[in-house]
């Protein structure tokens, strides 16, 4: 009766968690898809073909980041539901569930202080904190929801490898065959953790934590079951450290942090992440980039504030226990990928994101439950007064996730939000304007471009896109301003040289234009549309047999292009070559008919007439 009555808690505990992380996330099952999960979803070629699903294992390139698991869950279900984003919203949502029930577990076999209500608690807080919103109402953080579950399962079958719920190990061995199937599932479901996210790389390190918090020593029979679990990690955690460079691009001035740089970012956002989860409010996507200056006095005091708690909990072990001393290494250490010390790209942005204190704030909150359950022993009534408390704490939280969901509907209302909260942030004025233009609101989205160059003036996207509404507004000297801007960000950017060029043609300043289009094929000799361009301006210059072979060049590459097609014909009109001439108009006049160009069919055929031609 008592195992039975057991399994029955166990499955009302997880029925709990899952009902009430459903009804906390129920908003993002009406959202749509929002920043990167274009790159991730919508427009990855991955996901479509079989040849796709190998590409996501063989090749690291072949996906925005190497985390084939993850991917590979993309791919089934785009194969199951196409792009409707609530199945990948309830994915999400129902892992986020199974992450906190797997932790519940873990946190019951550790023994945690409060034991089976102060897990579950803890358990809860996890599943419906806000800070956590962003992991799993944004599709592309399936990385994080998706190794948590993955994490949690390694660490609660090790643990049953290596029970540690006791204050001192057991003296009888427990190296039975079960145990050791226990072990073979907890590496098994680390590598599957790391193909997800590799910041799971830092489970071995929590092993070790736990095990001193739990026997209060570690001898070689503590650290050689987690050597396999480091020989796996680090070497997978070195290959995105540099992939996250090589094919991510987190390198150059935004990255060039002294060793003191590095170390004043990682106190302060320990410290950032602490106080959020303590108070979530206000939370956003993108937090303002604080400056780090290495001379200014009072920086230090951050990472030295941290030392001098990890300090007085070391010297006070015996008084306070071993538990606050392990669960803050445990906070930092699972946090160590996101302290600065690596380059990662989001640090262009803000040293801090919501999404990276996933698995940190679960040792966190397992310390404030831990706390707060010691604490409620002394309170008139007791467990009963805990849970009411626990209850209150619990609803709260869920309502603000309710609320922070909202945030998650859709690109317009994600980056509206964060605007509010941090107006400084360039990247969502960038981002903001994109979705203005979408909408077709250009002198909106002009406004947020500019303010994005006056917070980021080497800002290659909002040079750009400001260069696209200013041509279409034939503001040429200012687009052509912008785009010799991005010739100065990259000297080899063959797509500003043409947009140079191309102005400078409509302008008439045909030398300019000549050269800035042979800069281009300098640079790309396979870009049509400077081959074209090129053609238009020899053309305009008199030289119709070097204008013939721009042309002719330019549909080597790209045989429907109208500007080529009309150049061409234009050139074997001035060699005399008329009947040439008339079926190279009357291509051109097709290829623009059938992009429904109706303007450029009309005057073709006017130019047809001239020859005589219909």
């Amino acid at each position: 009766m008592g195992d039975e009555s057991g399994r029955r808690r166990v499955a009302l505990g997880a029925l709990l968690l899952v009902v009430a992380t459903v009804v906390a996330y129920l908003p993002v099952l009406r959202a749509g898809f929002i920043w990167d999960d274009d790159q991730y979803v919508v427009d990855n070629p991955t996901l479509r073909t079989a040849d796709g699903l190998v590409d996501i294992w063989t090749d690291p390139a072949a996906t925005p980041q190497y985390y084939p698991l993850v991917h590979t869950s993309f791919w089934i279900e785009h194969h199951l539901w196409g792009l409707d984003p609530v199945g990948y919203h309830l994915v999400n949502v129902l892992l986020q569930a199974l992450a906190a029930i797997l932790l519940w577990r873990v946190l019951r076999r550790l023994g945690v202080p409060g034991g089976d209500a102060g897990a579950w608690v803890a358990a809860a807080v996890f599943a419906l904190h806000p800070v956590n919103v962003e992991s799993v109402a944004w599709v592309t953080e399936r990385k994080n929801v998706l190794s948590g579950v993955f994490f949690f399962a390694s660490l609660l079958a090790f643990l049953r490898f290596r029970p540690l719920g006791e204050p001192a190990e057991p003296k009888h061995d427990r190296s039975g065959p079960t145990s050791w199937t226990a072990y073979g599932l907890s590496l098994g479901f680390f590598v599957c953790a790391l193909l997800s996210k590799t910041v799971t790389a830092t489970l071995p390190a929590l092993l070790l934590v736990l095990i001193w918090w739990r026997t209060g020593r570690l001898g070689k029979r503590h650290v050689l079951p987690t050597l396999p679990f480091f020989a796996v990690g680090i070497p997978l955690g070195l290959l995105t450290v540099y992939l996250e460079r090589l094919h991510v691009g987190a390198v150059g001035a935004d990255w060039a942090l002294s060793v003191f740089d590095r170390i004043l970012i990682a106190g302060r956002v320990l410290w950032f992440y602490a106080a959020k989860l303590v108070w979530p409010h206000p939370l956003a996507f993108i937090y303002r980039r604080w400056a780090i200056d290495d001379t200014v006095w009072w920086q230090y005091l951050f990472p030295l504030a941290f030392l001098a708690v990890v300090a007085v909990l070391w010297l006070q072990r015996r008084r306070f226990g071993r538990g606050p001393l392990a669960a803050v290494l445990a906070f930092a250490g699972l946090l160590t990928p996101a302290l600065g010390f690596v380059n990662v790209f989001p640090m262009r942005f803000s040293w801090a994101a919501d999404h990276f204190q996933y698995l940190a704030s679960a040792a966190f909150i397992t310390l404030v439950v831990g706390l707060a359950a010691r604490g409620a022993e002394r309170l008139p009534g007791g467990r009963r007064t805990a849970a009411g408390i626990a209850a209150v704490v619990l609803v709260a939280l869920g309502a603000l996730t309710w609320s922070r969901c909202q945030i998650f509907h859709d690109r317009e209302t994600l980056w509206l939000d964060t605007l509010e909260k941090t107006p400084t942030a360039w990247i969502a004025h960038i981002n903001f304007g994109d979705v203005l233009v979408e909408q077709k609101r250009y002198d909106e989205a002009a406004e947020h471009f500019k303010r994005a160059l006056e917070l980021n003036p080497d800002s290659p996207h909002a040079h750009y896109n400001l260069a696209e509404i200013l041509e279409a507004r034939g503001r040429l000297d200012e687009a052509v301003a912008h785009r010799k801007a991005l010739i100065a960000i990259n000297p080899k950017n063959a797509d500003a040289m043409v947009g140079v060029a191309r102005a400078r043609l409509k302008q008439g300043r045909l030398e300019e234009a000549e050269d800035y289009y042979r800069q281009a094929l300098a640079v790309d000799g396979g870009l049509a549309e400077a081959h074209a361009g090129l053609a238009r301006v020899l053309q305009l210059r008199d030289q119709p047999r070097q204008a013939m072979e721009q042309a002719s060049q330019a549909l080597a590459i790209d045989p429907d292009n109208l500007p080529a097609l009309f150049s061409l014909a234009s050139a074997l009109e001035a060699l005399g070559r008329t009947d040439d001439a008339v079926k190279t108009f009357q291509r051109a006049r097709e290829v623009a008919r059938t992009a429904g160009q109706t303007e450029a069919a009309v005057m073709i055929s006017k130019r047809l007439r001239t020859l005589g031609a219909s």
